[in-house]
């Protein structure tokens, strides 16, 4: 949501009922026009007192017409549910079976119980230190790197409120790491799935091929600025539709209980936390979502948007593990769709769509370090340069994005590294980490919560430092042939 304009010049009068055309004649003269969302409640329930919210230095009749139009862009629950769906439902999913193969099948489904309910827990965490900072600061909305820098800003620690630029920094970098990781892992996925598909038809290809293949539609996706030109429910319900012909394939032949492992060693948890953790990629879309409902309380309670949205997705999560595991067993690959019979038509279809679907996906994801990066770079460019350096900007990551994958072409390894490295930052350690100094010196604060706290804190930095180590020892050893 954009910043209000300070000292913006005042409307002339305009009726309540009055065409909206007025408005936006307005808007592209000084600029789009903001309002505050709906006064949202905080973790306890209750309604944020009027008096602590800065009141915008605005006339009465130019509220209206802001609140007029914002509403108009506002997104209803069922819109905010589906976001949710598809910023967690990428190839996390269909490496759960891959994640069951290096847990064992009661470890792996009772950990992503455990490990889902956590990071649900961790998304509610954040949704409440913002309410708490919105308050604090008057602010009408707060993504993910300002929750971090005002949570030691508004401390009363002098320590703590040096190090608010750091936190908001470190939260910017996990997310460009997440979400380029994401872009890594998506250019792996569809090359391999392009290239069981094709090699079939048209005799074997090297991957490498197929990598430059899809390089010239990369960029030219990424050229694209505009997000309204990518439709999520588009790409959803291609997903919704390939997933639908994955559990065709999943259900049939299952292997008995006691043919699979129970229990994994324990060189391969950590290999089952980053892949696992993977999946949970979408506390990054949390706040941004909450921002643009026309509810925004809604998100929370246990019957609400978050809940629900993210209940769907675990389910779904365990069902593609458990089901794909009992199918394939120690056979199955860094995803799913990789073990589909070739040739099969339907299989075919699968492949395809989900492929289609993550290459559009790629474009969603590859938006957030762009517009993280970009205004420190526009601020080295003359003003003329601009447009030239946001293409050259996109065009380098997109090219980065190529080589890593270029080069580590194992998806399941690539997979588990992006989360042990970036996933759990976001999901598991700086939600606790905010909370804690956020609520530090309130009643809130209680020794049961700080424990909590410290509890998640420490699940997420032994799974970081573990799942690390092993996927990189995992990556040298391939490149070693052992």
């Amino acid at each position: 949501m954009t910043e209000r304009i300070e000292n913006e010049p005042l409307l002339p009068e305009v009726d309540r009922d009055e065409n909206v055309d007025s408005v936006n004649a307005y808007s592209s003269k000084y600029g789009s026009l903001d309002t505050s969302p709906p006064i949202r409640s905080d973790s306890e329930g209750s309604e944020y007192d009027s008096s602590s919210i800065v009141e915008p230095k605005s006339s009465t009749k130019i509220d209206i017409v802001k609140g007029e139009v914002e509403e108009h862009h506002k997104i209803s629950n069922c819109d905010t549910i589906i976001h949710l769906l598809k910023g967690n439902i990428g190839t996390g999913i269909l490496a759960m079976p891959d994640a069951i193969k290096n847990s064992g099948l009661i470890l792996g489904n009772v950990g992503l119980v455990l490990m889902s309910a956590i990071c649900i827990h961790c998304m509610h965490t954040l949704v409440h230190c913002s309410h708490e900072l919105c308050r604090r600061t008057g602010s009408t909305s707060l993504g993910y790197s300002d929750v971090a820098e005002h949570s030691f800003s508004s401390s009363s620690s002098p320590r703590l409120q040096r190090l608010a630029p750091s936190a908001r920094k470190f939260i910017n970098t996990a997310l460009c790491i997440t979400q380029l990781g994401f872009c890594c892992v998506y250019f792996v996925f569809v090359a391999q799935n392009l290239q069981q598909v094709f090699n079939h038809y048209y005799g074997p290809i090297s991957y490498q091929w197929y990598m430059l293949i899809i390089l010239l539609p990369m960029l030219g996706l990424s050229s694209i600025r505009n997000l309204r030109y990518l439709s999520p429910i588009s790409i959803i319900f291609l997903q919704g539709a390939a997933l639908g012909i994955i559990f065709y394939y999943l259900i049939q032949d299952l292997s008995y209980t006691w043919e699979v492992k129970y229990v994994a060693s324990i060189g391969q948890i950590p290999l089952y936390f980053g892949t696992a953790i993977y999946a949970f990629e979408g506390i990054g879309v949390v706040l941004p979502l909450e921002n643009q409902m026309k509810t925004p309380r809604d998100i929370k309670g246990w019957n609400g948007v978050l809940n629900t949205s993210m209940i769907i997705v675990s389910c779904l999560y365990i069902a593609v593990g458990y089901f794909g595991y009992m199918r394939y067993g120690e056979n199955v690959q860094g995803s799913i769709t990789l073990n589909l019979p070739v040739g099969e038509t339907a299989a075919t279809m699968a492949k395809v769509m989900m492929s289609v679907a993550i290459f559009f996906s790629y474009a969603l994801q590859f938006y957030v370090p762009v517009d993280i990066i970009l205004p420190t770079i526009l601020q080295r460019v003359r003003i003329e340069k601009h447009l030239l350096a946001e293409y050259m900007l996109r065009y380098c990551l997109v090219i980065f994005t190529f080589g890593l994958a270029a080069a580590i072409p194992k998806l399941d390894l690539f997979i588990s590294l992006v989360g042990a490295v970036s996933s759990s930052s976001l999901a598991l350690m700086a939600p606790p980490i905010l909370d804690s100094v956020t609520f530090w010196e309130s009643e809130k604060m209680t020794k049961g919560r700080l424990l909590k706290n410290c509890g998640i804190f420490i699940i997420g930095f032994v799974g970081f430092l573990t799942g690390t180590y092993v996927s990189l020892l995992q990556i040298v050893n391939y490149f070693r042939g052992v």
